[in-house]
């Protein structure tokens, strides 16, 4: 058995979701991992990890927009606005998803379903850098 750190750097364009399965996939098949599971962690409070449809972009519009409404900018319940009206937003939308992901590897490839990816999920609306660490365990 042995276990492996990485970490992706992941640049957003603002509030939205990025797919980066193809930089896990790379990741896992250079180090001819073949049985484990993959741990995800996403090392911020205001963005998030998600595995979800890759091939219908409506899918990603329709959780911004549910969300949008779920969560608003500059909600009045708000007091933390320290780095704007989507500051506090933000901190709940990742509160009501995730920061981690664990994934199985078999055969050396992840375990995804055929429609499945992974997405980094920036719930702030300028532009950020999302660091992302990896750890493998296994074969």
């Amino acid at each position: 058995m042995r276990q492996c750190f990485h970490e992706l750097s992941l640049a957003t364009r603002g509030r939205g979701l990025v797919e980066f399965t193809g930089a896990v996939e790379k990741w896992i098949s250079e180090n001819k991992f073949c049985e484990g599971l993959l741990t995800l962690h996403l090392r911020h409070t205001s963005a998030s990890l998600l595995i979800q449809e890759n091939a219908d972009p409506d899918v990603r519009r329709d959780l911004d927009a549910f969300f949008a409404r779920l969560v608003p900018d500059g909600d009045l319940l708000f007091i933390h606005t320290a780095e704007g009206d989507d500051d506090m937003a933000a901190h709940i939308r990742t509160a009501l998803t995730t920061v981690n992901l664990s994934i199985p590897v078999q055969d050396g490839q992840l375990a995804l379903g055929t429609w499945q990816g992974i997405y980094l999920w920036e719930h702030r609306t300028h532009p950020h850098s999302r660091r992302v660490a990896l750890h493998f365990i296994g074969e």
